[in-house]
């Protein structure tokens, strides 16, 4: 049975997609964390560390489910000729994923891309075509127009066939998926990152794509990743939104981490 968490009526469900170490030692990706915030990172979330002290990164999507409805968060590695193969242990295993939860591909009615990078588009398309085929893709528009300025690999692989089959969906800024569901802009990891909310009375959770990527950054959010493209921008974006979920008692279901659900 897969990981899932309920808010209200509405269920969250963990998709795993793979996991392996980071291409590069972890003190290089956040050069300012201190050996004090390593030590809170550690014992925050202990699975992403290994014995030698590297980086064990996961890559999970989630379904989320409510009133008859399904949406994906982020498409995860893809499969084995993705962009995500120059790094990433492709081929991901979401459709497998996908089956032991009981959702096909084509139930799917919506997917949210939280940004452009390779390890979240994966599996919005296979063998060129969009592997959920009846789904509106939503995106920032801040994100689309910077895959095409920065000629990102998500613009040909992705996002050019989803426009030509008319399924992509532009949004800008915050943007109302259903009740209690919705997406807001959180830029700085990309132009056009962005989380989705899901809230139902007092019980809120936040899927944050990429804007905590390590334990590290949700002990000491002020930490700078270096594959951030504005780290300025996403250190002022992470420590509100984190500030906000501190509030509200949020749960943070995250992309990377070796839990996917942190109750902050």
């Amino acid at each position: 049975m897969p990981l899932q968490h309920q808010v209200g009526e509405a269920t969250i469900i963990v998709l795993p997609d793979g996991e392996g170490p980071f291409f590069e030692p972890r003190t290089k990706a956040f050069p300012t964390a201190t050996a004090d915030d390593w030590r809170k990172a550690d014992e925050t979330d202990p699975a992403s560390v290994t014995a030698g002290g590297d980086w064990l990164l996961r890559f999970r999507c989630f379904a989320i489910r409510l009133g008859g409805r399904t949406v994906i968060v982020d498409a995860g590695i893809g499969p084995a000729d993705s962009p995500a193969a120059a790094w990433a242990p492709v081929p991901g295993r979401l459709p497998a994923s996908l089956a032991e939860a009981g959702i096909d591909p084509g139930d799917v009615d919506t997917v949210v891309l939280t940004h452009l990078h390779t390890d979240h588009i994966g599996w919005a398309m296979q063998a060129g075509k969009p592997f959920f085929p009846n789904a509106r893709y939503v995106m920032q528009q801040t994100e689309i127009e910077a895959i095409a300025e920065h000629s990102a690999p998500a613009g040909p692989y992705a996002l050019d066939p989803l426009r030509a089959a008319g399924l992509l969906d532009a949004v800008d800024g915050e943007h109302r998926l259903a009740p209690g569901l919705r997406v807001i802009h959180t830029p700085g990891h990309t132009p056009g990152h962005q989380c989705v909310l899901l809230e139902d009375g007092g019980d809120l959770v936040v899927v944050t794509g990429d804007l905590f990527v390590h334990a590290v950054q949700v002990v000491a959010p002020e930490t700078a990743y270096t594959h951030e493209m504005d780290p300025e921008l996403a250190r002022t974006t992470r420590v509100a939104l984190l500030r906000e979920a501190r509030e509200k008692g949020a749960t943070l279901a995250v992309s990377h981490l070796g839990d996917p659900f942190i109750k902050i």
